[in-house]
Formats: structure tokens, C-alpha cells, sequence
């Protein structure tokens, strides 16, 4: 009978602490999962790269953060920026005047963090005789004034004038440091990206495009500048002068994972990504940290 006692209390013991077990079970099960964060990231090809290499190593110590990275040219970072669609906007152009005002509009503060510096590159392909160009003849092919490739020492042949579309930060800049604000041909084929700017160089043997310093490869042929070839060195000996500073712009003071993303970009290990993609690392001697858009 003893036993018999024991066993039943027994039973009514591991009964019970089943009964509990599966009770925490039911709770764990029932508690929502922890929402992951989504950083948005949106704007310019020629930062891209960059931002591409940066977010594949900061979600690997982040691994409760999703991030979205998508091109679309400077402009429409910057018009997602005060449209609030995006966290950071990537930019390879200062944000213009008209662009602030109409974020201040809206309750929108840009503020703009150098991440980066690029030397913008004129190409050609790899076939084409021409190793160099003066800024002036570079002037002159993009305005449509000089129209033939033996008026620059190479084949007898008409010039096939690439340029980025005007929504890009390149073209701005490009405008801006070799046009002086004159206006590219009418002629020249408009391409979207960076990358599409390669690939119609590369397939055109009498093509003339501009592209981002990380976007040099071997498919096209770098052109020097004034006799000084685009690289790093040159950039910060300030000896290449077709360069620009490159931007991520944030609604005022970064927050939360923007506030880390940018943070990791301007570190050690971040300016090292940069300047394996081809870029000049931010130096401290030049400009860095973040400062407000124009107002």
C-alpha cells in the first residue's frame, strides 16, 4: 500500500512540473519576436560602393539590423531625405540651396557627414590612343566644341561624348569643376550609373565618359588630367584637380542606427573599406565629423 501511495505521488509530482514546463513553453512561444531595425539608405551611385562595403561589415556585428542600400543619383537621395522615406541619403554633390529651403519646409534639417574624398576620372577605352587630356579640351568635348578625336592627337574619327543624367551628383560635379556651369552637349548619351557609364565606354572604341575614382577598372582606360593621372596619392597631394568630397546627409544629429552606421564609416576600420574601394579616406586635416546643410 506504501507503495502503491508513492507512486501515486510520484505521478502527481511530474504531473505537475510538466504541467508548469509546458506552461513557460506556451509563454516563450507567445511573446512577439523582437522586431528587427531597418535602416534605410538611399541616393548616389558614386557612393554606393562604399556604402555597400560598410553595411555587409556593420550587419555582422549588428546582426539584429536590416538594411536597405539602393542607388537612384544624389538628387533622389537627397528628395527622399525630405521626403522622410530614407535615414541617410547618399550624396557625392553639397546639397543645394533650394533643396535645404525645401526641407526646412517640410521640418527636415539635413545635415551632411564627409565620409569620403573622390577624384572624378575621364575614360576612354582601352583601344583608344589617347593617354591624356587638358581640362580645357575636356571643356571643349563635353560642350560640343571639339567633336573629333584628332583634334586631341588621336584617330580621325567623331568623339562619342558619354555623361551622367542630370540627377546625378557626378554630373553636378563634373559641370561644376570642368565646365565651369556651362552645359554638356546635347549629343552625349546619358547614362543612369556609374557602372553603365563603364560598360558604354568599354564596348565603344571612340567613347569618352567620366566615372568615380572606385569605379576604375580594366575594362576602360583612365585619362590624366593636365599630365597628373588620378589615384589616391594625387588626390592628397591636391596635385589632381578634378576632386570632390563625398556626403551621407541625416535629418539633423544621426539617431539610433543611422547615428552607428555613419559613426562606423568614419572609423579606422570604416576609412580603411573606403580606401580599399578606391576612395581618399577622410583626413584630419581636411574636412571630417558633420556639419548643417546650407541654410
Amino acid at each position: 500500500m506504501m507503495e502503491k501511495r508513492k507512486l501515486k505521488e510520484d505521478f502527481k509530482v511530474k504531473k505537475a512540473g510538466l504541467w508548469v514546463v509546458s506552461c513557460l513553453m506556451f509563454l516563450v512561444w507567445s511573446l512577439p519576436a523582437a522586431a528587427a531595425t531597418t535602416l534605410v539608405i538611399k541616393g548616389s551611385t558614386t557612393v554606393l560602393p562604399v556604402a555597400q562595403v560598410a553595411l555587409e561589415a556593420y550587419m555582422k556585428s549588428h546582426p539584429g539590423v536590416n538594411i536597405s542600400l539602393s542607388g537612384g543619383g544624389s538628387g533622389e537621395g537627397i528628395k527622399a531625405l525630405i521626403d522622410r522615406s530614407t535615414d541617410i541619403a547618399n550624396s557625392s554633390r553639397e546639397i543645394k540651396e533650394k533643396e535645404t529651403a525645401s526641407a526646412k519646409a517640410k521640418g527636415v534639417s539635413p545635415m551632411e557627414h564627409v565620409v569620403a574624398i573622390d577624384a572624378i576620372v575621364p575614360i576612354v577605352n582601352p583601344r583608344n590612343k589617347v593617354n591624356g587630356l587638358t581640362l580645357d579640351q575636356l571643356s571643349q568635348i563635353y560642350q560640343g566644341k571639339i567633336t573629333n578625336w584628332k583634334e586631341v592627337g588621336g584617330d580621325n574619327i567623331p568623339i562619342v561624348v558619354v555623361s551622367r543624367d542630370s540627377s546625378s551628383g557626378t554630373y553636378e560635379s563634373w559641370g561644376h569643376l570642368v565646365l565651369n556651369g556651362a552645359k554638356v552637349t546635347p549629343k552625349a548619351q546619358l547614362q543612369a550609373s556609374s557602372g553603365a557609364v563603364v560598360q558604354t565606354v568599354s564596348k565603344n572604341r571612340y567613347a569618352i565618359g567620366y566615372i568615380g575614382l572606385g569605379y576604375l577598372n580594366r575594362s576602360v582606360k583612365g585619362v590624366s588630367v593636365n599630365g597628373i593621372q588620378a589615384s589616391v596619392q594625387t588626390v592628397l597631394a591636391k596635385t589632381y584637380s578634378i576632386a570632390r568630397p563625398l556626403y551621407m546627409y541625416t535629418d539633423g544629429q544621426p539617431k539610433g542606427e543611422a547615428a552607428g552606421f555613419i559613426r562606423f564609416v568614419l572609423s579606422p576600420a570604416g576609412q580603411k573599406l573606403v580606401e580599399k574601394e578606391g576612395f581618399v579616406p577622410v583626413q584630419a586635416s581636411d574636412k571630417k565629423g558633420a556639419k548643417k546643410g546650407k541654410k
